[in-house]
């Protein structure tokens, strides 16, 4: 669509509507923008508005588009829609995430089959009854991906919420871990179900950086000041989710 010649660009993310990448791969920060088209070939900046960077590349050959969604579900469902308005049909997100298991480590990716839907976007879309599940085809492209570089990950559910600090977050964590839920964070479940209303294929892919029992607050500024171990699961969420594209992208040919 143009006006007077004029590509109209998405109000929020700022991409036209005819980009022609059909695959995204989406990180919360702006920052790890950078990180990821740093494995890519061919970069070229595409804009950078609010929470929303973006950048193309190809990768084996594949073309990508590499969107930050920023923190929480709102502005994930923002992305999502536009996303799929430019042309995206598949996305895989890389995240953090706390673990709510012993067994899982700080750096190892939690690949999510099904989210619980503790958060508020989400029920713009359907109710609590509709279950929050990534595309199958791109959930075994990701855990394909992990066999391939020989990661250290685990499939599970995560839990989707809005309060990071919330008041009682450590009875919550201790309910959910009873319950067999692997990690949690504060977009998956979004992702998947406004993915889903709006036909765009998606599964998630989730570092850990915070470990069992471990202080969110302390984890994250861990993180974020590049902690090894941290770091380390970052690269493996970015090289897994490439080579979950590369994987879909052959099949579909």
């Amino acid at each position: 669509m143009s006006e007077g010649g004029k590509a109209v660009l998405l109000p929020h993310i700022q991409l036209p509507e005819d980009l022609g990448i059909p695959y995204a791969i989406l990180p919360g920060d702006p920052a790890r923008v950078e990180r990821v088209a740093a494995h890519l070939e061919q970069v070229e900046e595409l804009a950078f508005n609010r929470e929303y960077r973006s950048v193309r590349g190809e990768y084996h050959g594949v073309p990508v588009l590499v969107m930050s969604t920023g923190m929480g579900g709102p502005s994930t469902a923002i992305a999502v829609e536009e996303l799929r308005r430019a042309g995206v049909t598949a996305a895989i997100r890389i995240g953090s995430a706390g673990a709510l298991q012993p067994g899982i480590m700080l750096g190892d990716l939690v690949l999510v089959q099904g989210a619980v839907r503790e958060e508020g976007t989400s029920l713009g879309y359907a109710p609590l009854s509709y279950p929050a599940i990534p595309d199958l085809g791109l959930l075994e492209a990701c855990i394909a991906g992990a066999k391939v570089l020989d990661v250290p990950y685990h499939v599970g559910i995560d839990r989707t919420h809005d309060c990071l600090y919330a008041d009682g977050e450590q009875r919550l964590d201790e309910e959910w871990s009873a319950r067999g839920v692997a990690a949690a964070d504060m977009e998956t479940a979004v992702l998947f179900v406004v993915g889903a209303q709006r036909g765009v294929r998606t599964a998630s892919i989730l570092n850990v950086v915070a470990g069992y029992r471990d202080d969110v607050g302390v984890s994250i500024g861990r993180y974020a000041s590049g902690e090894e171990a941290a770091a380390d699961g970052e690269r493996r969420e970015i090289l897994t989710a490439l080579e979950a594209l590369r994987i879909i992208a052959a099949d579909e040919q």
